[in-house]
């Protein structure tokens, strides 16, 4: 039996793999990717909803435009309007959608909480 032609072989099997191992690769960064732009996402969403919950104007409608504007969706937001003094703090959740190629669109999940004290707007 002749062994000629099997180095083509392992080479070839060696090359498909690495070529796998690669596209994995690139999915996992895709994926971190996106998850620490849906995270700055949720910060932005969270930090921009929580001095309008006592300006009066749209906690969730702003919360939606930071997160749309940082390339996310705005899920949830616990923000009520309160126009009292009194401490609040607004949770927002936010998704991404990272494209993984052969393996289909994954969506990115991220929450963020932001502490709004009004009498700091007086100095005080």
């Amino acid at each position: 039996m002749s062994d000629r032609g099997s180095a083509t072989i392992v080479a070839l099997a060696i090359s498909s793999l690495l070529v796998l191992v690669a596209a994995g690769l690139v999915g996992v960064g895709r994926l971190v990717s996106a998850h620490v732009q849906a995270t700055a996402a949720a910060d932005a969403a969270a930090l921009a909803a929580a001095p309008v919950t006592f300006l009066g104007r749209d906690p969730p409608a702003e919360a939606a435009d930071y997160a749309r504007a940082n390339g996310a969706r705005l899920v949830t937001c616990s923000c009520p309007l309160n126009r009292t003094f009194d401490l609040r703090v607004v949770t927002v959740e936010v998704v991404r959608d990272v494209d993984l190629g052969p393996l289909g669109t994954h969506n990115v999940r991220a929450r963020a909480a932001a502490e709004f004290a009004p009498l700091d707007l007086l100095g005080g």
